[in-house]
């Protein structure tokens, strides 16, 4: 028997999908709360300041803070609880597993987020359209 300590380090992807035209948006970030949610926002609406932003979240308690800074070109709208699958953004979630991390032991955790970054890197607008398209968001569009 050999004993050891368990580390466990974490870094998490924040993202947004355009279902219609394959846009997307990504920021990997060191926690997953309000603050960092705030910085997602705020740099989600820069980067499309001419467009209204439809944001399907889910119920994270950082989606729903009362200290969550919305921009003024972004609407949050929340799924039903239960139903990932409503949520365009959870398809990429298991695409960019496929794609990047297969049974794959990783040194750093560094190598993780560049695995991560280069793979989110590789989803095409087609490909993210393919993925998130669902008739309900269509007849909405």
């Amino acid at each position: 028997e050999v004993p050891c300590h368990h580390i466990r380090e974490y870094k998490y992807a924040y993202g947004a999908v355009e279902p219609q035209t394959g846009e997307n948006f990504f920021l990997v970030m060191p926690y997953c709360n309000t603050n960092n949610m705030n910085v997602f926002l705020e740099e989600l609406s820069k980067e499309y300041k001419e467009d209204i932003i439809l944001l399907v979240c889910d119920g994270a308690i950082w989606h729903k803070s009362k200290t969550l800074k919305i921009p003024q070109n972004i609407k949050i709208t929340h799924i039903p609880p239960y139903t990932p699958e409503m949520n365009p953004i959870e398809q990429i979630w298991k695409q960019i597993r496929q794609m990047g991390f297969k049974n794959e032991v990783f040194r750093t955790l560094n190598e993780v987020v560049d695995r991560l970054c280069d793979t989110i890197n590789l989803l095409t607008k087609d490909m993210v359209k393919s993925i998130t398209r669902r008739e309900w968001i269509k007849s909405i569009a």
